[in-house]
């Protein structure tokens, strides 16, 4: 099993630098990859508009904030929030904290609430174990835990972008982002590998 799990890991990797948009990402001093399904996901619905504020939940290493940040111009406001540390970004706030806390939920909510948000994306996931029984339970409880924050802090015409996966508890949680959420559109940008489960949920009130 280690071995099956070893060569795995190889053919990841093997295809990961050879991916096209890594070595896009390289070339352009982009962060990582995610950077460009999130270009694509915006230019096929129009996502970002100037003076936006904007929340990026998981945004480690932050490619989102950096397309983000590019879009909305001097006066709006992106605020990237993950566990993990982020190398500072030039127009970006950073609040590093493990959210599924509930102190530091609360913190962070307390600290937002003069604000109201015109966008919350999510680009979290938790950390793979590669068994998918294991995995999806708690990519769903990352996305609910997106969900109330989005619930909290956006505005009345607010915009959720989430991404998820295909899997048990996914139609649960389609039906709980529809109680809150009038529009609601499933994209799986090109960037996406094709094999992969990842899809992309945008909402809007």
């Amino acid at each position: 099993m280690i071995y099956k799990k070893k060569n795995s890991s190889n053919r990841w990797l093997l295809e990961h630098f050879k991916d096209l948009y890594v070595k896009k990402a390289k070339n352009n001093k982009i962060r990582s990859r995610a950077w460009f399904k999130l270009e694509q996901l915006d230019k096929s619905n129009r996502i970002f508009k100037t003076n936006m504020n904007v929340i990026d939940l998981g945004a480690a290493p932050g490619s989102w904030s950096q397309y983000a940040v590019s879009k909305i111009g001097k006066k709006g406001r992106i605020i990237a929030c993950d566990i993990l540390p982020i190398k500072p970004i030039t127009g970006v706030d950073i609040f590093q904290g493990d959210f599924s806390n509930k102190k530091t939920l609360n913190f962070m909510l307390n600290s937002f609430s003069h604000i109201k948000f015109h966008l919350v994306m999510s680009d979290m996931t938790p950390n793979i174990t590669g068994h998918f029984s294991i995995d999806m339970p708690r990519i769903i409880n990352l996305a609910k835990l997106a969900l109330k924050i989005s619930n909290y802090v956006l505005s009345k015409k607010g915009i959720f972008l989430l991404k998820s996966f295909q899997g048990e508890g996914f139609n649960e949680l389609y039906k709980e982002i529809k109680i809150f959420f009038k529009h609601i559109k499933i994209c799986k940008p090109k960037t996406s590998r094709t094999r992969s489960r990842e899809i992309f949920i945008l909402a809007t009130r």
